[in-house]
């Protein structure tokens, strides 16, 4: 201490605190880097202010000592001897400790070697007891979960035990077992699960078999007219699906005691003498109207539709409720029946609507067949085809309500379409038989004096009406078809009941061999059925077109025969012939252009004809023909002077036995218009030769005449009249009437 600390050392660090001396310029450059003053500077730069300076001079002022020369050289020395005593006594007390240490050290390791057994030991047991106690909350969890009690499975198996909730809780416990026996299975020791799972399916056949029983003892006792299925059978069969197998088999036994049932009430229905038992005598069976086949087939599918309805609502609620619960179950049951699955690659669906629609139907094949067997047997006693035609309407009727209720594809859809078809058939024999017997009957076809309608046409016209009748009033007019190029849904009727007596009274005009009644007759054939069909839509749709087309070409044969009739009459029809030459075109070109529309096209033009455009005679050549003589055309002219006043009532008068005013007359005005055309024509050709011959006399010259003309040579001179020139010498002179006249008088 004295070294470091002589005396004015603090006064000198004091005074040098806020500056080195090493770094004081005032210091020569050689004395800055000396040792000495790098000692002095490290001392005068130490903090005399930490900890450690502070203790020490702590220290030296307990000990009381006093800064002097001799104390501070002795201080060291004092000190460090002071430090050697502290260390030795310490040596001698950790020497003490450390054979303490060894001793316990002996004592120890010799404890360790008694006692390392008991714990190896001990640790092996703690082990061991804590393995078994896994093992056991591992056998009593694995006993809670795999095994069942020989209680529930006494309610699984045994036929005395009830069927309610209970044993559907054991049964969806041995359920799940069966499942978890699969994870077992995925372990290395599978026997276990082999045999549980083994135990777990006989345990569930059991089951299922008494379920499968118990809803068959259930169903024998079933009334479905009074309650709804209980819930108990609803959730039996829900249960029983995962067994397609028997729950099919099932279904196949309700079916056919329902089949029982059903025939059994239908038959009560019909005869009401089923056991021997009275019904209401408010209800009269339905046996009593065996003589009405349209009521008796009637009531028949009135009861099975009530029958069928009441069915499908029992059943509706256990197929189309819990369809989804059926079909979950039917599809997990094709997995533990796999010979179930008809095609593997097709997936499996359940229908609820399907399944309740073929379970409806095979409840009632029995009545289907009892129906089918008293319909036909009822069709084939009966010969009335308007009654006939009627059953099938009805069955028609019924056949589209069953399609609806039970679909298109089922029992009752077929059959009642197979009777329609069947009655159907039977009308069209029917009258098919009626056709033969007026073939062999000569004196019903043999047209009447008055050409009218045949009476045979005119029943069957009267029976095509009922029918049309009928049918508008089951379909509502037609509206429920739709016409196509075949026809409609009546067509077969009009093909059975209108087609073959329309064609037989065609074949007997046959026999009239004069033209006009011949055309008289089947006009007025045609108007009948025309009138007939015109007020039904079922049968305008499809015979309306060819009836109308028939009639216009009637109706153009009765203008051309009213033309020709005019014109014999009048004898214009001598001057027409004459004239002839004088025109390409026809008389019958004069018929009016919509009548003509209804005619085939005129041929082309005969060589004839083409010869007389390319050389056409001189119009003033008439004078030269017969019929323009003097005589002869006075008298024509006289002819026709007869025929005008009473022509439209004569001409009336021959179509008098057409069945039509309106058509009679729209034929004459059409004929007289025509005529009125050839008289113009007539009229122009005599005003033309007139004109070419200058209005003159007619004078032939003959042999010897100053001409000098060769005797039998002539020609047409023409010379006037000095004397009157104003007098028509000409043709017009000899046929005065007027094509106005005409049209007035014949208006």
């Amino acid at each position: 201490m004295a070294s470091y600390f002589p005396p004015g050392a603090v006064a000198s660090h004091a005074s040098t605190r806020t500056s080195s001396p090493a770094g004081s310029p005032l210091l020569p450059p050689n004395q800055r880097s000396n040792p000495l003053s790098n000692r002095l500077t490290s001392v005068l730069s130490a903090s005399y202010a930490d900890s450690d300076i502070r203790d020490a001079l702590e220290t030296l002022s307990l000990r009381g000592v006093h800064n002097t020369a001799e104390v501070r050289r002795q201080l060291r020395l004092d000190v460090q001897k002071e430090v050697v005593d502290s260390n030795a006594e310490i040596v001698r007390d950790f020497g003490k400790v450390a054979e303490t240490c060894e001793e316990m050290r002996k004592h120890i390791v010799l404890a360790r070697q008694d006692t390392t057994p008991v714990l190896e030991e001990a640790c092996v047991l703690m082990s061991q007891k804590k393995d078994v106690e896994t093992k056991q909350q591992l056998l009593d969890v694995f006993k809670k979960h795999f095994v069942i009690s020989e209680e529930e499975l006494l309610i699984l198996s045994s036929v005395e035990e009830p069927v309610n909730d209970h044993f559907f809780d054991v049964l969806e416990r041995v359920k799940q077992v069966h499942r978890d026996c699969e994870v077992l299975l995925g372990g290395e020791n599978q026997r276990l699960g082999l045999e549980l799972m083994e135990k777990s399916s006989r345990n569930l056949n059991s089951a299922y078999q008494k379920l499968y029983k118990w809803i068959q003892k259930e169903f024998e006792s079933l009334n479905l007219e009074d309650p709804r299925i209980s819930s108990s059978i609803r959730r039996a069969l829900r249960v029983l699906a995962e067994r397609p197998s028997l729950f099919h088999s099932c279904l196949d036994f309700f079916a056919e005691a329902r089949d029982y049932v059903l025939s059994d009430a239908f038959h009560y229905a019909l005869t009401d003498a089923v056991s021997g038992t009275g019904g209401d005598c408010n209800v009269k069976p339905i046996e009593f109207s065996a003589h009405d086949p349209l009521r008796y087939i009637g009531d028949m599918l009135a009861w099975v539709h009530s029958t069928t309805v009441s069915e499908r609502e029992a059943l509706e609620a256990l197929f189309v409720a819990d369809g989804e619960e059926l079909a979950r179950g039917i599809q997990a049951g094709l997995s533990s029946e796999p010979w179930s699955r008809i095609d593997e690659d097709k997936e499996v669906s359940f229908d609820g609507h399907k399944a309740l629609s073929d379970l409806v139907n095979r409840d009632l094949i029995g009545v289907s067949r009892s129906l089918r067997q008293r319909v036909e047997l009822v069709i084939q006693g009966h010969d009335d085809p308007v009654t006939c035609y009627k059953v099938v309407n009805l069955l028609s009727f019924y056949r589209t309500t069953f399609s609806k209720l039970l679909g298109p594809s089922s029992n009752l859809t077929e059959l009642l379409e197979t009777l329609e078809n069947f009655t159907l058939g039977h009308f069209e024999r029917l009258m098919q038989d009626g056709v033969n017997q007026l073939t062999t009957d000569h004196a019903a076809l043999t047209p009447s004096d008055d050409l009218s309608t045949p009476q045979f046409l005119l029943d069957a016209f009267e029976v095509l009406t009922s029918l049309m009748k009928t049918h508008e009033a089951s379909f509502g007019g037609g509206g429920t078809e739709s016409p196509s190029p075949e026809g409609n849904g009546f067509t077969p009727v009009l093909r059975a009941a209108l087609d073959p007596f329309l064609e037989l009274a065609k074949q007997s005009a046959t026999e009239l061999h004069d033209p006009t009644s011949h055309a008289i007759y089947l006009t007025n054939i045609h108007l009948s059925a025309r009138s007939t069909v015109s007020a039904y839509s079922s049968a305008s749709s499809t015979h309306l077109t060819p009836i109308s087309t028939a009639l216009s070409t009637l109706r153009m044969d009765l203008l051309e025969i009213q033309h020709r009739y005019l014109l014999d009459v009048s004898g214009l029809q001598v001057l027409l012939k004459a004239l002839e030459p004088f025109s390409p075109l026809s008389s019958s070109t004069r018929i009016p252009s919509e009548a003509k529309s209804a005619q085939p096209q005129s041929p082309s033009p005969s060589d004839d004809m083409q010869q007389l455009e390319q050389h056409p005679p001189n119009i003033a050549d008439i004078v030269n023909l017969p019929a323009f003589q003097p005589e002869a055309l006075v008298a024509i002219s006289q002819q026709l002077d007869d025929f005008l006043p009473s022509a439209l009532m004569d001409a009336t008068d021959n179509l008098k036995y057409v069945r039509s005013a309106t058509f009679v007359k729209s034929v004459t005005e059409e004929a007289v218009e025509a005529f009125c055309r050839d008289f113009e024509f007539v009229e122009g050709m005599i005003i033309g030769a007139d004109e070419a011959c200058g209005n003159i006399d007619i004078a032939r010259v003959g042999k010897g005449d100053e001409s000098g003309e060769s005797e039998g040579e002539s020609e047409v001179k023409c010379r006037k009249d000095p004397e009157d020139k104003d007098k028509d010498w000409g043709l017009r002179r000899l046929f005065p009437r007027t094509t106005g006249e005409i049209r007035v008088l014949l208006s």
